[in-house]
């Protein structure tokens, strides 16, 4: 390695002094399913930072769909969707993705991330523009940087911010406004009718990631666009399967020519291996589930409306959140990553955000609720949070990390 190189990597101290002050969160190892209970270090520890807002990880259908496909199809595909690597099962889930999402068509990406990716870098060229929500997950903001175009961001689920920035664009070039769905952080979601409306003055394409919110809101968990009844005026919809569909890959749902078209110009589509047939098998499972069993999404709204309850209750600020993601604002980097180490000590999995994902004064813990937490859970996990919040406001300060 050249000396510049490694001067550069070894001057990178965070995480030295994060695990010298006992505060280091990331990388936890987990010794069991992901769970609303996991097993760390030996130890049983409530699971509130999970993805898995249906709990559907270890539903005994999805599993056994995953261990068939395996038998029939093997380990892997040994190419791209573009070459050798596409499966029946492949285009049976495109197939089944554009009809729950009110789309003609749509293609699959290995990981939700290469779908924004592969559809913001190819969509716009040069003399183009992307127009960004400022709290976009970083999907979309490395994608739209591969693409050429001309980057513009607004505030955060600001619409009179948009309406401005759209109004300075030559009305040439085209447009395509990028958003979160449910934003992964806040829990918010995007203001969509309005946004829309925007979209439709200007003359702009609206792409939502729906990464948080299929499975959550709309019919049948269909998302953003279903949940405002837009799913015509939402030209793509973007969605992952690591969350709620149990599995790892993620899709692109639009009109047939706009799928055509990326399905031979999205590098990351055409210069990666595909979903392995496991993947995809367990996403087909999960997806006929979540159709058929409404069940699991009431009790996802039934947790988080009890669990905000309690939150606020203790006088924690959850923000503008109205989704199952719960941010708990604790608004200081080494406030939040002490409560967060206070908690796995107790027994609960929480995940800490900070600088520079969020400005200082924004750090917070982010909840996740699961549809199979039980009310006791909640309890638990609010509890010891309050106390571990308690706690740490009386320590000393020394902001450093």
């Amino acid at each position: 390695m050249s000396k510049k190189l490694h001067t550069k990597v070894a001057a990178f101290k965070d995480v030295a002094v994060a695990k010298a002050k006992g505060i280091y969160p990331y990388f936890r190892p987990i010794e069991s399913g992901q769970d609303t209970e996991v097993i760390i270090g030996g130890k049983r520890v409530l699971m509130f930072g999970s993805n898995s807002y249906l709990g559907l990880t270890n539903h005994p259908v999805i599993k056994e769909a995953s261990k068939r496909a395996i038998e029939k199809y093997g380990t892997g595909c040994a190419g791209s969707r573009f070459l050798n690597g596409t499966l029946d099962i492949h285009e049976e889930l495109e197939e089944k993705l554009a009809a729950y999402t009110g789309k003609q068509a749509a293609v699959l990406f290995s990981t939700g991330y290469q779908a924004n990716l592969g559809a913001l870098s190819c969509l716009t060229g040069r003399n183009d523009y992307l127009i960004l929500d400022e709290s976009n997950h970083a999907s979309i903001i490395d994608g739209c940087r591969l693409s050429f175009s001309k980057v513009i961001k607004y505030a955060h689920n600001d619409m009179n911010d948009l309406w401005k920035k759209l109004s300075q664009l030559p009305e040439d070039g085209i447009k395509l406004i990028a958003t979160d769905g449910v934003f992964s952080m806040e829990g918010d979601i995007a203001k969509l009718p309005l946004l829309n409306q925007i979209a439709t003055e200007f003359d702009a394409s609206v792409l939502v990631d729906d990464a948080h919110g299929l499975g959550v809101i709309g019919h049948m968990g269909a998302g953003t666009a279903s949940h405002f009844g837009l799913t015509d005026t939402t030209d793509l919809i973007m969605g992952t399967f690591s969350k709620s569909l149990a599995s790892l890959g993620g899709f692109i749902a639009s009109d047939m020519e706009t799928i055509n078209y990326l399905r031979h110009r999205a590098r990351s589509l055409i210069f990666s291996a595909s979903m392995t047939p496991a993947a995809a098998a367990s996403t087909l499972a999960a997806l006929e589930i979540i159709q058929s069993e409404p069940e699991h999404i009431q009790r996802l709204w039934e947790n988080t409306r009890y669990a905000k309850e309690l939150l606020l209750a203790n006088g924690f600020d959850l923000g503008a959140s109205e989704s199952p993601i719960l941010p708990v604002y604790i608004r200081n980097n080494e406030h939040t990553f002490l409560i967060t180490t206070i908690l796995q000590e107790e027994g609960v999995f929480v995940n800490p955000v900070v600088s520079p994902a969020v400005p200082p004064q924004d750090s917070l813990i982010r909840l996740s609720m699961m549809a199979t937490h039980t009310f006791a859970q909640i309890e638990e996990a609010v509890d010891k949070l309050a106390r571990a919040y308690r706690k740490v406001n009386h320590m000393p300060l020394t902001e450093s990390v």
